[in-house]
């Protein structure tokens, strides 16, 4: 018996190549509710940043699709927009890109004394990131054991 893919996997089959075909990145897909309201919101990038343009495009591109597939049982608001300069990673291929790169990510629990660190990826392989803080320290988790974790655009930050 095949697996059913929940919405997520679903829009995300849908946008990749909307995205592609665009010139953008598919950063992420997130179907959440709020309040009484459920939003379907499609993060894009590409190098050089996105414009507002890019999310309108994507956009317009997306409607048709998701209006003729219909995916999505309930009413939904749909947002297009960039994963911002402090965005989460989420996927491997984030982590992959961040590395070498300023980070910032939160545990559920203390190491330390401290639940959220800032610091430099220095090594991601198999699901584990390895983070240099402070004077020379370390640390390695899983990162399905952080609440998120996000790019660091932190001013002051070395």
């Amino acid at each position: 018996m095949a697996e059913k893919k929940n919405t997520v996997a679903i829009v995300r089959d849908i946008a990749k190549p909307i995205a592609d075909s665009l010139g953008l990145v598919l950063w992420d897909v997130r179907f959440q509710k709020e309040g009484a309201n459920w939003y379907l919101r499609i993060f894009i990038d590409k190098e050089g940043g996105i414009e507002i343009d890019d999310c309108v495009n994507m956009s317009h591109a997306i409607e048709e699709p998701l209006d003729r597939l219909d995916p999505i049982e309930q009413s939904y608001n749909l947002q297009v927009s960039s994963p911002g300069i402090e965005r989460d990673l989420v996927a491997d291929e984030h982590f992959v890109k961040y590395v070498g790169e300023k980070i910032m990510l939160k545990l559920p629990r203390a190491v330390d004394g401290i639940k959220e660190f800032h610091g430099i990826l220095e090594k991601y392989e198999n699901g584990v990131l390895t983070v240099s803080y402070g004077d020379g320290k370390s640390l390695e988790v899983n990162r399905k054991e952080t609440s998120w974790v996000r790019a660091d655009d932190f001013p002051g930050f070395n």
